[in-house]
């Protein structure tokens, strides 16, 4: 009799379990985005639905990061995860990934949500090679840089968080189709304002522009990293150097978070402007949504033609 009830006792408490394990109703999304994009995006679509948290900010580089208890922490209880894929996060997503995260978020499930998987990735290589440096095999993973790329993943998102929370489907939804009318609007007023960048000739300190010059057009004439990922030797930067003074470059591009050497040696040597734009949603105090993220990088490559000093992330060179 005692181990009766004992048998009992156990199958009742597995059953209370398995029920208090599926999202009630009245219960808000957990959302574990890998950059703040991400976390702006699940916030746009998921409204009060929805807790957003960002394992990075917008002044790091999200493929360095060190996976810290907190981050497990907030992994372990997350809902969905919303990353950028292709590798972006291979240092530490997948040390996360083995401190407990739940079933609902591990790859082929609704809660498993891969940017890079839902749109053409650029750049994907045709040979892997460690003397290649931080090349990324599934392709660039930076593809928040085009809004063509952040509509689709809106789409996306919603239909993942109905999946994950039926009962608010049709809210998810409704942001949704509210987000697209906004973001229609304001993608097609930078596409009229990018007309006159079109075919700008400029020099990237890294790769982390694809998409955006992809987007907008812009030539890029040199990189200043023959190996993704590594700092340039004295030798390549003189070799740089010299290719854009047989060019009509414009200028040199990096990204808020990157060091800031190889950029200023060059803008010294060459003559070039420094235009520093921000990587991702909170990059600068003005940069607090993927609106203005999209916004202030146009801005700061207008100021380009004008040599303007008073626009904010543009440096003439000082030598």
């Amino acid at each position: 009799m005692h181990r009766f009830l004992t048998r009992a006792l156990i199958a009742g408490c597995l059953t209370a379990a398995a029920a208090l394990s599926a999202l009630p109703a009245s219960a808000e999304v957990r959302v574990f985005a890998c950059e703040p994009e991400w976390a702006s995006l699940a916030q746009e679509v998921g409204g009060g639905d929805v807790t957003v948290y960002s394992a990075t900010h917008g002044g790091q580089d999200p493929h360095h990061i060190r996976a810290r208890p907190s981050l497990i922490a907030q992994i372990r209880r997350a809902d969905l995860l919303f990353c950028s894929g292709a590798e972006l996060e291979i240092g530490w997503l997948p040390v996360l990934m083995q401190r407990g995260a739940r079933i609902g978020i591990q790859p082929g499930q609704p809660g498993h949500l891969m940017a890079a998987e839902h749109v053409d990735v650029l750049e994907r290589p045709a040979v892997i090679d460690r003397s290649l440096g931080d090349v990324h095999a599934s392709g660039n993973p930076h593809v928040h840089v085009d809004p063509r790329n952040i509509r689709v993943l809106a789409s996306e998102l919603a239909a993942r968080l109905g999946a994950i929370d039926p009962d608010r489907a049709d809210a998810y939804q409704t942001r949704l189709a509210d987000f697209h009318a906004r973001w229609d609007n304001a993608t097609a007023e930078w596409d009229a304002r990018a007309e006159a960048l079109r075919g700008t000739p400029l020099i990237v300190q890294h790769a982390y522009w694809a998409y955006l010059f992809d987007w907008l057009g812009l030539e890029r004439v040199a990189s200043m990293e023959r190996v993704a990922g590594i700092p340039p030797s004295a030798p390549f930067l003189q070799e740089v150097l010299a290719h854009s003074r047989s060019t009509d470059v414009k200028a040199i591009i990096r990204a808020n978070y990157e060091p800031t050497d190889a950029a200023e040696w060059l803008s010294e040597r060459s003559g070039l402007p420094i235009v520093e734009l921000p990587s991702t949603v909170g990059s600068y105090p003005e940069v607090s949504d993927l609106f203005s993220f999209f916004s202030e990088i146009l801005t700061r490559l207008e100021a380009i033609p004008d040599q303007s000093a008073s626009v904010p992330g543009f440096r003439q060179p000082t030598g």
